[in-house]
């Protein structure tokens, strides 16, 4: 049975987006009937665009977009060390937790600790303790985003059925098996909503903490253009290019997840309206992907 257009995602994509824009030039309106410099507070998307791809120079020889793309290559780069470093150690965290329970009481509280203390002050603390704003940028990206991937694998290993641990005391298997036949593999699904999570929360990090320092970043563009120091619009165009960086990184994550797991390709395949159910076997098989982890347990 085909979907209705309403039931179509793009449809409700589209739909959000357009109250978005409508809901924003009734803001822009209101604030220019009421304010001086309407463009310092909520300027219209037309003259958001009109900035973007203006020629006139604002600061040396860059225009606005020029300044937000050679500063997005700093700090972007900061995010995606920080962010590769936390995914590993949290990875490596959620192994260790999970191999032992004394280990996971005693990292585990510390863990939530840290999550609740704000980046704006656990910056100069790392600064303090490094001596390196670069290297400190780096670390808060990876504190922020290491904490998702740890939580979001240790719920996927605990997810595991009783039932495939029995059979795999059943056959004798060793620990370092049972983590690479089972839980790893089960794992799989949870490391990658943690990934779409920690993505967007170590660029967030890293612009944050560049407004600390003033030695270039997206985040010491956007204290200066509040500051005036530069024309208002390349706050707006950083506010906007990293909204679209950060979903962007999400759907990133999401292809190397499609990438690295047939059986899910299968799934989508397989849920789209007017595929046949039947063939769901054969397009696992043919793509060497794995039902449930039953049948991974019975390769053993």
């Amino acid at each position: 049975m085909k979907k209705s257009i309403f039931e179509k995602k793009w449809v409700s994509v589209l739909f959000w987006i357009v109250l978005l824009i409508i809901a924003w030039e009734i803001g822009a309106f209101i604030v220019a009937a009421t304010k001086r410099t309407p463009a310092n507070i909520l300027p219209h998307l037309t003259n958001i665009i009109a900035a973007a791809f203006s020629t006139k120079q604002v600061a040396g020889k860059l225009t606005a977009s020029e300044v937000v793309f050679t500063s997005a290559g700093a700090t972007l780069f900061r995010a995606l060390v920080g962010f590769v470093l936390g995914a590993v150690v949290g990875y490596v965290l959620a192994l260790l937790m999970k191999l032992s329970g004394i280990v996971e009481k005693l990292i585990f509280p510390y863990l939530m600790l840290i999550q609740l203390i704000p980046v704006i002050g656990l910056a100069p603390i790392i600064l303090s303790i490094t001596g390196d704003i670069n290297i400190s940028r780096v670390i808060i990206s990876a504190i922020l985003s290491f904490f998702p991937v740890a939580t979001n694998v240790l719920e996927g290993m605990k997810a595991v059925p009783k039932d495939n641990y029995d059979l795999m005391y059943t056959y004798a298997a060793p620990k370092w098996m049972i983590f690479s036949k089972v839980l790893i593999p089960s794992s799989k699904p949870y490391l990658f909503t943690g990934l779409k999570t920690g993505a967007p929360m170590a660029i967030t990090a890293s612009i944050l903490v560049d407004t600390l320092q003033g030695d270039g970043g997206l985040g010491c563009m956007l204290s200066q253009s509040l500051k005036h120091a530069m024309n208002i619009y390349v706050f707006w165009l950083i506010v906007f290019f990293c909204a679209i960086i950060g979903i962007l990184s999400t759907y990133v994550i999401g292809w190397i997840e499609l990438a690295v797991t047939p059986s899910l390709r299968v799934e989508r395949r397989t849920s789209r309206p007017g595929r046949p159910k039947k063939n769901k076997k054969a397009l696992i098989e043919k793509n060497g992907g794995m039902n449930n982890d039953s049948s991974q347990i019975q390769k053993v």
